[in-house]
This record gives C-alpha cells, structure tokens and sequence, in this order.
C-alpha cells in the first residue's frame, strides 16, 4: 500500500487536519503524520491537546518527528499516494514555494514536487499578503492543489462539524478517496423570493438578526 502523507502546521483549523486523518483512519489508508511545532501548540489551544492520539486514537496511523530529516518520507524512493499538508500555515508555504527544506514538512513537499505527486496545501489565513498570493500561485503553476479553507454555505450547515466536513471533502475528491461526508450541488433548490433557509431551523435571511 502506498501510505498518504497528512501534515499539520501552524495555522489556525487543527480541526481539518484531524477530521482528514479520522476518515483516512477509517478507511484503513494508514497514514503518516507529521506535526510541527506551532502545530502542536494551535492543536493544543483549539482541541485541548497536542497529542495526536488524543484525538484519533494510538492506531491506524504513523507518525513521524517533524525534526528527522532520515525518515522514509524525505526520499522519493519510499512510495506514497500524496501529501497534504492541512492546515497550511503561510510560513510553510513560501518554505516550499522557494525550495527552502529545514524540517521534514519541507522536505517530504519537496519530494512530492520532484517525483510529480498529489501535494495539496490547505492555507487558512485571512486577509492574504501579496506574498502569501504569490507563492500560491507558484505553487499552482508547479501542479499543486491549492485548497484554501472556506467553507461554502449551499448545503445549510446546522454545525461548526458541518464546515469542517465541506473543507475535507474537497481534499478527499481531490485525494480520490469515497466519503459521505458533504452534500454535493444537485442543482438549483426551489425557494421563496428574498429567503434563504439555513441550517435545520429553517431561519431566513431576514429574521437574521445581522441583517
């Protein structure tokens, strides 16, 4: 089996990195890990732990030190089905948008880059620099998916579990892999002018109290 690569750094939405790895998990893809530092720390401060098994249990997994640069990942001879890299922060994306290696995050994007294999990068980081829109682009030009972290709205989502799951489930279209986790787009739904009903409560836009 050629394992899929997940990574988590240090931006803010460790919830979509651990939701891709409980589905992989699920499914039996055996995944390796990679976790940074800032990684960790976000994990900690948004889930209540930094510790991956706290999370999705010690099996089905392995996981590899952010700071071992011989790790099977940093070759391209040791075979893989794809990296992601979910959340992405932005300091991890001009890393691999220039070349620059200096843990196995880098390395392992870099040898997916090399050996032309799914890479995809889940930046979440709002407003965007021209930088960090520059080195996406370079990204993109180099055959990476870019696959920012904005939810859309036209399956009524009810729950936070519910945004979290839309982002996933364009990696998992993108990684090939079967899931239920998202209504797709049948079509356009019949609806009274002026309203939009959201969620399960049937709330429109104008009892919203934003409005």
């Amino acid at each position: 089996m050629n394992h899929p690569i997940v990574a988590i750094t240090g931006a803010s939405g460790a919830c979509y990195g651990i939701r891709l790895l409980q589905v992989l998990i699920a499914q039996k893809c055996e995944p390796y890990v990679v976790v940074s530092p800032a990684g960790r720390q976000v994990m900690a401060i948004e889930l209540g732990s930094g510790d991956l098994k706290d999370h999705v249990g010690p099996t089905g997994y392995r996981e590899e030190d952010v700071r071992d640069l011989t790790s099977p990942l940093a070759s391209g001879s040791f075979p893989t089905s794809g990296m992601v890299i979910i959340p992405c922060s932005t300091g991890t994306l001009g890393a691999i948008a220039h070349g620059i290696s200096t843990n196995l995050i880098h390395r392992a994007a870099e040898v997916h880059l090399k050996e032309r294999r799914p890479l995809m990068v889940v930046p979440r980081e709002t407003p965007l620099s021209p930088i960090a829109l520059q080195n996406m682009l370079t990204l993109v030009q180099a055959g990476v998916h870019v696959v920012p972290a904005s939810p859309g709205f036209y399956h009524a989502p009810s729950s936070i579990q519910d945004l979290v799951d839309f982002v996933v489930a364009r990696v998992l279209d993108l990684m090939k892999i079967s899931h239920a986790l998202s209504k797709r787009w049948t079509g356009m739904p019949s609806f009274e002018m002026g309203t939009l009903h959201l969620g399960k409560r049937g709330q429109s836009l104008k009892d919203c109290p934003l409005q």
